[in-house]
């Protein structure tokens, strides 16, 4: 969307951030979007006078490519299709809530950031008891957070242990995603692993792995989850 509409992807942080795409999908032409005014745009869902002034000021500057007509459509359609799954899961996250409230291991996963009804009722379920893993790094295996080393004097690599569970697996990466949005250390600790090198999914699977010894404490410990920077911090500087 960059080259179509450039400056419009900067409005957010997070372009599936509710508010912009309903911003995005509420005219039939993104070019509709630089000539709303204010009274329309406090009308749209999530946005209030912050993000009203916000597009203001991007639309001041609004400038479009000569084929946006041609994608506007494609780029709503598929704003519209987020908005609807994000709904469908938001439903599906109400009707775990009851299930992770009746499981002590879903709650205490659940106190992470990040960590919402499904990936906590999915890690719970996996993992069930703890006494299974000898130590955390069995448990980081286990939830495929510690992948095996499989460099060679030419390339550097991993490869994923055979113990994984690939249903925790997929949990933990969407989880640790969504945690390294929502806690500032743990996103400058992914964007660090990402300067060293490290592609996406496996600056996540560092971060996890932290998150790992986390959740192995917390379990030990019969605690929840308490953001404290300086913990974090200490925590962060163990790679």
């Amino acid at each position: 969307m960059q080259s179509v509409a450039p400056g419009l992807v900067d409005l957010v942080k997070n372009v599936d951030s509710r508010w912009y795409l309903h911003f995005l999908t509420c005219r039939p032409s993104l070019r509709n979007l630089a000539t709303m005014r204010k009274e329309s745009l406090l009308k749209i869902k999530g946005v209030g006078k912050k993000y009203a002034a916000v597009i203001a000021s991007w639309q001041k500057e609004a400038h479009f490519s000569t084929d946006v007509d041609l994608v506007s459509s494609m780029i709503i359609e598929d704003a519209k299709r987020i908005l609807a799954l994000m709904e469908a899961i938001a439903t599906i996250e109400n009707e775990f809530e009851p299930l992770c409230e009746q499981s002590d291991l879903a709650r205490t996963i659940g106190s992470i950031p990040g960590f919402g009804p499904i990936s906590s009722a999915e890690l719970a379920g996996e993992i069930d008891d703890l006494s299974r893993f000898p130590q955390d790094m069995s448990l980081a295996l286990y939830l495929g957070m510690a992948p095996l080393d499989n460099s060679s004097g030419k390339k550097e690599g991993c490869k994923v242990a055979k113990s994984v569970n690939t249903r925790t697996k997929a949990a933990m990466m969407v989880a640790v995603a969504h945690h390294s949005w929502q806690v500032e250390e743990s996103k400058r600790y992914y964007e660090k692993k990402r300067l060293e090198g490290k592609k996406h999914n496996q600056a996540i699977r560092s971060l996890g792995r932290h998150l790992v010894r986390v959740i192995w404490s917390l379990i030990k410990e019969k605690r929840f989850y308490e953001i404290r920077e300086e913990n974090e911090r200490n925590i962060l500087k163990m790679a």
